[in-house]
């Protein structure tokens, strides 16, 4: 099996070279889309897989060459694949732009779906919005009597419509509405994603770790004096400090170099705004393939809790719901290591007719039910705005 890469002269639109049933990982309009497959392997043998094809290499950006997609469950021990496609189309930042086959591919690469788009849809939270909000409350109490120090609870809205959801179109409402976030789409696992797990290039590693969320209002003096309090806020200092620590400890053994800010940013996007950190690094030799960063990485304090066994004991005690690919890692990985993935956040399961949207908070020992639930509600509207559109 050969992978041939070849520079291309025209632009081309990602979302559309992905369409409803390919693969996507973009931002900014910069990343990767694929069509067709020429493997599926266990995520265990990706690694090898990739190695084991041959590369016709004329670009040699990242992304180049024989490139495998992931959309790993959230539980870590469950059986999860990757996707080596048979043609990828890559766009950088600096303006360079490929085409990767892996055989023989003769499909147009620009191929708009014309489809009818669902009319009529019933949304309904699975658990009922009492009952998760006492959920918050035993989770306090459980961090309160030292039992852990923060544990992130998830709730579970299905979005039924009266026809098939299209997922291109989702992908183009999700690019527009939330053009800074990294949208992608792995076999029906769609999403705008804000926070970057983990990236590789080369030798140099990075993580944006996110955690503290506050709404936006559109208005520029309230969202600056949200931002404000949000920077001084104990609670979620101390909720994203946990996050730091971890991902810088985890990156640190495979690092020559490995800071991180002293302070965290504001990040704004779209509808609400998180503090966010840079960790970033040069790997020693040899280096780590992206996809083992993101496994190892994985779940961040910011999707599961600390320390992270008691938190997913607690989060299966109190949770109630099958998580699937939310909040797991999901990106993509080349042959020489290089590679970007996202936290899956800000994601749907979407299966036909049905779509199944989540969202999550980190709880700690004065969290609010109330306050938590509003901000669950916040979160769901970017994928329900992009999907609901009656």
């Amino acid at each position: 099996m050969k992978a041939r890469t070849i520079r291309l002269d025209g632009d081309v639109d990602l979302l559309d070279v992905a369409g409803s049933d390919g693969l996507l990982f973009v931002q900014d309009g910069l990343g990767l889309a694929g069509r067709g497959a020429a493997l599926r392997v266990p995520v265990e043998e990706a690694e090898a897989a990739l190695a084991a094809i041959d590369v016709d290499d004329d670009v040699g950006a990242p992304g180049c060459g024989a490139v495998a997609f992931a959309a790993l469950p959230f539980e870590p021990e469950a059986p999860a694949e990757v996707v080596i496609p048979r043609l990828v189309i890559g766009r950088a930042a600096d303006g360079t732009r490929w085409r990767t086959v892996i055989g023989d591919y003769d499909e147009p690469l620009h191929v708009p779906a014309m489809v009818q788009e669902p009319s009529s849809f019933t949304v309904r939270s699975v658990r009922p919005v009492d009952e998760w909000c006492e959920t918050i409350a035993l989770a306090a109490k459980a961090i309160r009597d030292g039992r852990l120090r923060k544990v992130v609870l998830a709730r579970e809205v299905v979005v039924e419509a009266d026809r098939p959801h299209d997922v291109r179109s989702v992908l183009h409402r999700l690019r527009h509405g939330y053009p800074s976030c990294m949208v992608f789409s792995v076999d029906g696992f769609v999403g705008a994603s804000p926070e970057l797990l983990v990236s590789r290039a080369g030798d140099v590693v990075r993580s944006q770790p996110m955690a503290g969320t506050a709404p936006r209002s559109g208005d520029p003096s309230a969202d600056a004096r949200l931002a404000a309090a949000l920077l001084a806020s104990a609670k979620d200092r101390e909720e994203h400090q946990i996050t730091i620590d971890v991902a810088h400890d985890t990156l640190l053994p495979w690092c020559s170099y490995l800071d991180a800010l002293a302070e965290p940013t504001v990040v704004p996007v779209a509808n609400v705004q998180h503090l966010a950190t840079l960790v970033e690094g040069r790997l020693s030799s040899p280096a780590p393939s992206a996809l083992t960063l993101a496994r190892a990485l994985h779940p961040t304090p910011a999707v599961g809790g600390s320390p992270t066994e008691e938190a997913l004991l607690v989060m299966a005690e109190l949770e109630g719901l099958d998580r699937g690919r939310y909040a797991g890692p999901v990106g993509w990985v080349d042959g020489a290591g290089n590679g970007r993935f996202a936290v899956g956040i800000r994601s749907a399961e979407i299966s036909g007719t049905t779509a199944r949207l989540f969202a999550g908070v980190g709880v700690v020992a004065d969290s609010d039910p109330d306050a938590e639930l509003a901000e669950t509600r916040v979160k769901l509207q970017a994928l329900l705005s992009a999907i609901v559109r009656p």
